[in-house]
């Protein structure tokens, strides 16, 4: 930008004429200057974990929702906009899982496009799907593998590395389609692990490439009767029980013992802190970050402490304390077994114990 637009007078406190003349240059300045066209495209999801994928009436190939950004949109109005005018959809924009910023092609043109989670939408909402403006003529959800195949070759990359990015929490970075080393998700691990073993990274793409974990503590307490305590959350599978504790603020520098004790004060208003380490428990499921959890002993609550229990408004619905042939019916399996080995350490005197999937690790 040339010095004599980007230059300004000190502010006297008057309006003469010169700041607004001024403000018109550099908007018809920037208003030439050529740039890349912005693209917004939707990952649109179901409850069933389907992709909307669509036909349309200007061309052969399916395509994602979505199009291009217009005049001063953002990325996420642009979306919002497209989804209405084509599909006859309302729905708030989530999160972005992917930026593609591709060269100039057949029109002569450099493209960055927004890839962007909507969803998931609910089985009424997916059905309602109305093609207003008669540029869509057809709607088809299919799964994320059956979407892949289905699509040209750029939207279907845009889809892996997204739907990558989602199942990781993380966010994908592609050029031409391609995932990029150092993106955080979608570049493939045996890639990685050969740039690492080559030396191709610089610190900041090896740190950012590298897996991640997500890191829980929970506490178990048992009552006189040897029934453990057990919390019924507002969220999730309606029924279902969990130990106190939740995730660690690890990025704050929060530790395991410190996390299970902020978690027992705020979910129970007890301030006890946690016993000795019974277990670490690692799970992991592909494509998607590994769930280490830390298991403490909390000791055994008489029943005037359990009277004292109050639970924060919202997050937690009760809580009860269970005999361990009950947990069948309150506890999900994986971690059901994490706490029966959490019991069996506390009747042996043992531990702390390495689990896998609530499974105790034998050293080979």
């Amino acid at each position: 930008m040339p010095d004599s637009l980007s230059s300004s007078a000190p502010d006297d406190g008057r309006d003469d004429g010169r700041d607004a003349g001024r403000d018109e240059r550099v908007r018809a300045y920037y208003a030439a200057q050529t740039s890349p066209l912005v693209a917004a495209t939707g990952i649109v999801m179901d409850t069933e974990g389907r992709v909307l994928v669509l036909a349309t009436s200007y061309k052969e190939d399916l395509e994602l929702p979505g199009g291009t950004v217009e005049d001063t949109e953002t990325p996420e109005a642009g979306l919002a906009r497209e989804l209405e005018e084509e599909l006859s959809l309302t729905v708030p924009v989530g999160r972005l899982l992917a930026v593609d910023s591709c060269r100039p092609g057949r029109l002569g043109r450099s493209l960055v496009a927004h890839v962007h989670l909507v969803g998931p939408l609910t089985a009424d909402r997916a059905r309602s799907l109305a093609f207003a403006d008669g540029e869509i003529t057809q709607a088809y959800w299919l799964t994320p593998e059956e979407a892949q195949r289905r699509l040209p070759a750029r939207p279907a990359a845009r889809l892996r590395a997204g739907l990558a990015a989602l199942r990781l929490g993380s966010f994908a970075h592609l050029v031409d389609g391609v995932p990029q080393p150092g993106s955080p998700a979608g570049f493939d691990p045996a890639d990685r692990a050969a740039l690492e073993h080559a030396g191709g990274f610089d610190e900041a793409g090896h740190r950012a490439a590298r897996p991640k974990a997500l890191i829980a503590a929970n506490v178990v307490f048992t009552d006189e009767a040897g029934r453990v305590l057990l919390v019924e959350p507002g969220y999730g599978t309606p029924g279902r029980r969990l130990l106190p504790g939740g995730g660690v603020d690890s990025d704050l520098g929060e530790t395991p013992r410190s996390g299970a004790a902020r978690e027992v004060r705020e979910e129970l208003g007890l301030d006890l802190p946690p016993g000795r380490l019974l277990a670490v428990n690692w799970s992991h499921r592909d494509g998607h970050p590994a769930r280490i959890r830390f298991l403490y002993d909390g000791g055994v609550l008489d029943a005037a402490t359990l009277g004292r229990i109050r639970l924060p408004e919202g997050e937690l619905l009760s809580w009860c304390t269970a005999e361990p042939g009950e947990l069948r019916g309150l506890v999900k399996p994986l971690l059901r077994r994490q706490i029966k080995a959490c019991l069996k350490a506390l009747a042996k005197g043992t531990g702390p114990l390495e689990l896998h999937e609530g499974r105790p690790v034998k050293p080979a």
